[in-house]
């Protein structure tokens, strides 16, 4: 009786010692889990409403210190072409942003400067600003963000952009390729830094990264 009363002991212990560590597992899996999404939380790009400028901001100031823009220049770019504005989102905190618009040819903006209106003459499409927060970098969301714009700009000829900050080797990834320069478009290029290089790329049916 003591026998068996011992082997029945030692088969529950075995039981519960089996399902703990099955609860253990999964806890285990859990946390992991829960840890991989507060350290990279998932974030879709939406359109930038008027009620995102004060967030677009902090993010401007953030990753654009060295190259500051007033909030005018945002409202303005939202106002007078709300398709080509779009902010990256994450559990409802504005994590990133593109602007961009249509512009004449080879007449980007200088920095800083409003537009006061999209002239018909505007036969380009210029991706005025990308900029997204050091913790949503490396995953694939600024390739995202560039392939909605990109389908905006299949409406004009050629898409072009101020590359700042030594990116020329990401933007070719979309095709893109230095345009010829000249005295007015050096002389705008100095107000946007010291490696500010004017880049062009063709509209086509396909503008995928490769």
């Amino acid at each position: 009786m003591t026998h068996s009363n011992r082997s029945c002991h030692w088969r529950f212990t075995s039981l519960i010692i089996f399902v703990t560590d099955h609860h253990l597992v999964i806890l285990l899996i859990w946390h992991e889990t829960t840890l991989n999404a507060k350290m990279n939380p998932t974030a879709s790009w939406r359109p930038m409403y008027n009620h995102d400028l004060s967030a677009v901001m902090l993010v401007a100031d953030e990753i654009h210190s060295g190259l500051p823009e007033g909030a005018s220049v945002f409202a303005e770019r939202v106002e007078l072409f709300p398709e080509g504005c779009i902010v990256l989102e994450s559990r409802q905190e504005i994590c990133g942003y593109i602007v961009s618009h249509p512009i004449p040819r080879r007449c980007p903006p200088a920095l800083d400067n409003l537009l006061v209106e999209i002239p018909p003459t505007a036969d380009h499409y210029y991706i005025h600003d990308l900029a997204i927060r050091p913790s949503f970098q490396g995953r694939g969301l600024a390739a995202e963000g560039i392939k909605k714009v990109l389908d905006v700009a299949r409406n004009y000829r050629t898409t072009c952009l101020i590359s700042v900050y030594g990116t020329l080797a990401f933007w070719k990834r979309f095709g893109f390729e230095p345009g010829m320069d000249d005295v007015d478009m050096s002389a705008k290029l100095r107000g946007y830094g010291n490696d500010a290089m004017y880049l062009e790329c063709q509209n086509t049916t396909e503008q995928a990264p490769v």
